[in-house]
């Protein structure tokens, strides 16, 4: 279907001269700043959203995404002055981008993430020298439990004792949400994982293994203070560094589903109309977006709303499994064109391969104004299959 859509007249690789491959943009500039912040499977790069919202929408101009995922597009649009809401179905999301998107007092955030590393790091020591008084309490040390079936069996014991220490000080803190980011990011590094397979881990290892990424035999991970200690310091520079990119433009993220949610019960929002979309919807059976955060669910308690996910690997690719995720979409479009500007411009970035866009284009009263084709040349995932995008720019009528 790929080939069949590359054949189309109005397809193209390119937007203003830009090649929308991004062959020449590095690792560390795709992941710039909160891009970062968390890991997020299945995220676009933020100079896709760049390239897009600078050549079609204006300073000003409010931008919409109903599958907001980490929060890419509402941060894009914050730089270049456009206001923006996101909505997205899962509450660990909303939480990455909240953090992501937040203006912070940068003094204070960077007092609490150094006392909790400082109060962490000693009891870490604990746990290796042996029992010793608080320096900062009046009871000694102790070893912590949790229920989690997930957490007891995907970490060491060390590696849990200072994840569930961490986490029973977070709520001494004002930056609470901030804390728990720094903490997630470790946790699912800490795992007893290989250390080229941190996205989709099959099973924990708790043997020496050969490693791929290393070229070596490698030691299961034994602790989670390592983690903790960089990423620290590295969400410290990150929020330190988007804060001087940030512009006062609206930023709001919104827990709920697309396919129902009203944005007059949004006060922000009352009664306001968006010039545009710019989202990238699942893809049909390839991720199960609750399940790649299994470790923050169970580390915080989280409500798991994984049965309104559209599309998700564990339905599938059938017939039925496409049908379901075509009518979802649609509903979720046909939704937002109550919020939308008459003739408001609709940005799609999907793996259509099975080419049902351009009939959920027609159910939702869109014209196809132009089809843009994406090779995606850097992948996160161990995986070297093509694969490629297409950014589908419809119009509403």
């Amino acid at each position: 279907m790929q080939l069949q859509i590359a054949k189309q007249k109005n397809l193209t690789t390119h937007v203003n001269g830009t090649n929308l491959a991004f062959a020449g943009v590095r690792e560390y500039e795709r992941t710039k700043h909160v891009h970062r912040l968390h890991p997020y499977l299945g995220k676009f790069i933020p100079q896709l959203v760049e390239v897009f919202l600078n050549e079609y929408f204006k300073k000003g101009d409010y931008i919409l995404d109903p599958f907001m995922g980490s929060g890419t597009t509402l941060i894009e649009a914050n730089m270049l002055g456009m206001h923006s809401a996101g909505v997205e179905i899962s509450q660990f999301n909303c939480l990455i981008a909240e953090t992501k998107t937040k203006q912070y007092n940068l003094d204070l955030a960077e007092r609490e993430i150094k006392d909790i590393l400082f109060k962490t790091r000693e009891y870490s020591n604990w746990l290796v020298q042996g029992k010793r008084q608080l320096t900062f309490l009046d009871n000694s040390y102790k070893k912590l439990k949790t229920n989690s079936e997930y957490l007891n069996t995907w970490l060491s014991d060390k590696a849990l004792q200072e994840i569930l220490f961490y986490k029973n000080e977070i709520d001494k803190y004002e930056n609470k949400d901030l804390l728990k980011i720094i903490l997630s990011r470790a946790t699912r590094s800490a795992r007893l994982i290989t250390h080229y397979d941190l996205a989709r881990p099959k099973n924990p290892i708790r043997e020496k293994y050969w490693c791929i990424k290393h070229r070596r035999y490698c030691q299961p991970i034994d602790e989670a203070m390592k983690f903790i200690y960089r990423y620290s310091w590295d969400t410290l520079r990150r929020i330190k560094e988007f804060d001087n990119l940030r512009t006062e433009a609206k930023i709001k993220v919104i827990q709920g589903d697309s396919r129902y949610l009203d944005f007059k019960d949004i006060k922000e929002y009352k009664g306001g109309k968006f010039d545009g979309i710019f989202t990238s919807p699942p893809y049909v059976g390839l991720i199960d977006y609750h399940d790649q955060h299994k470790y923050a669910y169970e580390l915080f308690g989280y409500k798991d709303n994984s049965d309104k996910e559209i599309g998700p690997a564990s339905n599938g690719r059938s017939i039925s499994a496409k049908e379901a995720y075509k009518k979802g979409i649609i509903n979720v479009f046909q939704n937002m064109n109550r919020f939308l500007k008459p003739k408001a411009k609709i940005f799609v970035v999907v793996n259509d391969r099975d080419n049902i866009y351009p009939e959920i284009a027609k159910k939702c009263n869109y014209k196809i104004k132009k089809v843009f084709h994406r090779p995606v040349l850097m992948r996160t995932e161990r995986d070297n299959a093509k694969f490629s995008e297409s950014i589908y720019y419809f119009e509403r009528r």
